[in-house]
């Protein structure tokens, strides 16, 4: 059973997701939270594991919420504008994805599965987009820990990981099974710290690994 945390300061936005999420076999809204502090204390006491956070909302937003929730919790940013800049700070902040609110439906069911099982919820060009705007104006490489850790190979993933590629994907690529691709995937995530595929786009931008316009 997938564990849902709603996070919206508009109780009627709230009781629509309620309503199709609770409708759906093996998920459940456990809890809904009208402010981004009421969203972090939730996710302290219940454990959800997946969290659908408004980024805009009186108080504690949800950009600072994203930041202090626990670290076995995924978050997916709910938004009106997919290029938005507090967007591309929540995936910095540790979020797994984003999805614009008048996404359809279904699209928010497969979301929750998605990131429940533990995959980011990149859409390989608006987030790619969203990213690679913002990582522009950096005037300087962000200095990343653990980036130097990185083998040739696992440094090569992680550009087509920031290229919005898939495991096969990679792998068809650079000839190679898909399992390998995996491997390094995750080598890199435990090296670099990251939560999730989204947290390593984030970092192979800023770093400078990926400059935009190059994928």
């Amino acid at each position: 059973m997938i564990k849902i945390l709603l996070a919206d300061d508009q109780a009627l936005v709230r009781a629509g997701f309620r309503a199709l999420l609770d409708a759906q076999d093996g998920m459940t809204v456990v809890a809904e939270a009208s402010d981004g502090a009421e969203a972090v204390r939730l996710a302290e006491r219940l454990g959800p594991d997946v969290v659908l956070m408004d980024i805009r909302m009186p108080g504690t937003d949800g950009l600072t919420a994203t930041r202090r929730m626990p670290g076995d919790v995924r978050v997916i940013i709910l938004t009106t504008f997919e290029l938005d800049e507090y967007v591309f700070e929540a995936l910095r902040g540790g979020a797994s994805g984003f999805l614009v609110k008048d996404t359809e439906p279904a699209e928010l069911i497969q979301a929750v599965r998605v990131v429940a099982d533990g995959e980011a919820l990149l859409s390989p060009s608006v987030t790619r987009r969203l990213i690679a705007e913002y990582a522009s104006r950096a005037k300087e490489p962000r200095v990343v820990a653990g980036l130097d850790q990185l083998t040739d190979r696992e440094r090569e993933v992680l550009t087509l990981v920031a290229a919005g590629m898939t495991n096969d994907e990679i792998a068809a690529k650079l000839y190679m099974a898909p399992a390998t691709a995996k491997t390094h995937v995750s080598r890199a995530m435990m090296k670099l710290h990251a939560r999730d595929r989204a947290q390593l786009v984030v970092i192979a931008y800023e770093s400078g690994l990926v400059k935009p316009g190059w994928i």
